[in-house]
């Protein structure tokens, strides 16, 4: 009689593993077929080929290359698929994960289908909440990340690290930063001499342009060493050094007043807990007939759903806010809603552009730093970021106040 070596199944294990793989297989296609609409999907595993939804759509081909693919999806939803394309489980032709993702999220199917989805969802999220913590740390620890990473992808002129303002699909990620920056700009009504507090500032973009192009004096706040180091770069090289500082401190010790604060995509990083102490900080440092601005990813549903995978691997400890917890917030501290909008289509083709510039570049990454499954990783989290904003629950919020209820503003939205 011969026993098993260490790496070795028993038999009877391996038969029990097949099993499950072929039903999870059997239930994910089945489901596929019951929500699957406008689109059309092939799905080649090994020799199985199973086409669902709609015939006659132009085609997506999605190719399974490990059997566990179909239940780590069903357990865990996005996280599940999101560490099985790390890890090489499934690949999309011609590039089109985006599309993919963007036709699962159209099809809800979480909603739609019955108890058993239901339960593999509810099952996935428990057993995400129980690793992330431990999980997150060392995703974080085994990754070193560095701006090399986003010199990868962030190719604007001043490396701006949200999303762009498009005026169509096709606009190249410098325009898109610059019409961002600019339209910002003519929310708040900047005018020469006056200051601007940049509460999360990243590397100091929006500050430099308002400085180039609308005369103002800014302040920048940042707790990022790198942000700060790569900001006062970009300062001196735009020659704004006597116009733009940028400061290294917590956002909650800002001192002085100003006549315009804004604040971009600093607000989806923060715990709910810290909201009032965030819209308290921007509301101080108003002068009176001041005006602000926050832009922030958000959601656009009743209850907020956080994505595992971008939890766990990219944004951990994030909050994407609802628009009713900013207004709740800029209404407890006394200020004055002038316009909100929500921008999220624009995420789209921002990310689009971001995902194009890293493909092109991440085979230059140091791979000593940067492994095959990071780079898959952050490929995942930029196709996610394209299909959320197209067909998800994702929202892009800038949001204008004022401190002054009385205050004189433009009859028509800029």
């Amino acid at each position: 009689m011969h026993s098993n070596t260490g790496a070795e199944l028993p038999i009877s294990a391996k038969g029990a593993q097949a099993a499950t793989s072929s039903r999870a297989e059997r239930l994910f296609i089945d489901l596929l077929r019951q929500h699957l609409r406008d689109a059309s999907l092939l799905i080649i595993d090994g020799a199985r080929r199973h086409a669902v939804g709609q015939s006659g759509a132009a085609e997506l081909v999605l190719r399974v290359h490990r059997p566990d693919f179909y239940a780590r999806v069903l357990l865990q939803g996005n996280l599940g698929m999101g560490e099985s394309f790390m890890e090489g489980g499934f690949d999309v032709d011609d590039g089109r994960l985006a599309d993919v993702l963007a036709v699962l999220l159209k099809a809800r199917m979480d909603r739609k289908t019955g108890r058993h989805w239901r339960y593999a969802l509810r099952y996935g999220a428990l057993l995400a909440g129980n690793l992330l913590a431990g999980k997150t740390r060392n995703v974080r620890r085994h990754y070193d990340v560095g701006e090399d990473l986003f010199d990868a992808f962030l190719h604007d002129r001043y490396q701006v690290y949200s999303c762009g303002y498009a005026r169509n699909a096709d606009a190249d990620i410098d325009t898109l930063q610059h019409d961002k920056l600019d339209r910002i700009c003519q929310k708040l009504e900047l005018a020469p001499r006056q200051t601007l507090l940049d509460v999360g500032c990243g590397k100091g973009g929006l500050l430099i342009h308002a400085a180039r192009h609308y005369g103002v004096k800014g302040t920048g706040v940042t707790n990022s060493l790198a942000h700060w180091e790569r900001a006062n770069a970009l300062i001196n090289q735009h020659g704004v050094g006597d116009r733009v500082k940028v400061l290294l401190q917590d956002y909650a010790s800002v001192a002085g007043v100003f006549d315009r604060v804004v604040s971009v995509g600093m607000l989806e990083h923060l715990p709910r807990r810290e909201y009032p102490q965030y819209f308290r900080t921007l509301a101080k440092a108003l002068r009176p007939n001041g005006r602000g601005l926050v832009h922030a990813i958000g959601c656009n549903t009743r209850v907020n759903r956080h994505d595992p995978f971008i939890q766990r691997y990219i944004f951990p400890g994030s909050d994407t806010p609802k628009l009713s917890a900013i207004t709740r917030q800029l209404e407890n501290h006394h200020l004055a809603i002038l316009d909100a909008e929500n921008l999220v289509r624009h995420y789209a083709v921002t990310a689009q552009r971001w995902l194009e510039a890293f493909r092109a570049h991440a085979p230059s990454l140091d791979a000593s730093r940067y492994d095959a499954a990071f780079k898959r990783m952050w490929e995942y989290y930029l196709c996610c970021g394209i299909a959320a904003a197209k067909a998800g629950e994702a929202a892009l919020y800038q949001v204008l106040f004022t401190n002054d209820y009385y205050a004189p503003y433009r009859y028509q939205r800029v």
